[in-house]
């Protein structure tokens, strides 16, 4: 287990809970995110809404442990969960009808994090 070196109140708080709702739910799933979020703010995933169009399908549910930038078009809708959203990104996904949420949200819907794919 990686030590937390991040000094946001909010990030620290998210590796601590998906750590425990690995723990209670036997989901390795929520174990690799907060591992994804621990990592150094350089090594921390970004990723684009070209990227989220590119490897997911309808109604798809993924996980970024890291930033939605608004780079790109989407075509369908997807359910997307992150750490964060640019504005662009969170307009973009919603105009696809699709839906932006919290990780922790995520978490207490999916707590088994069946049918999730982590994109980054």
């Amino acid at each position: 287990m990686k030590d937390i070196k991040a000094t946001n109140p909010q990030l620290i708080e998210l590796i601590k809970f998906l750590r425990k709702k690995s723990r209670e739910n036997k989901a390795k799933i929520w174990r690799a995110i907060a591992e994804d979020l621990a990592k150094p703010r350089r090594r921390r995933i970004v990723v684009n809404i070209s990227r989220l169009n590119r490897y997911t399908n309808e109604n798809d549910v993924v996980v970024v442990p890291g930033k939605v930038l608004g780079a790109g078009e989407i075509d369908h809708p997807i359910m997307v969960a992150a750490f964060s959203f640019s504005k662009k990104a969170r307009e973009k996904i919603e105009r696809a009808s699709g839906k932006c949420l919290t990780i922790m949200e995520l978490v207490e819907n999916n707590p088994k994090g069946s049918n999730v794919k982590i994109i980054g």
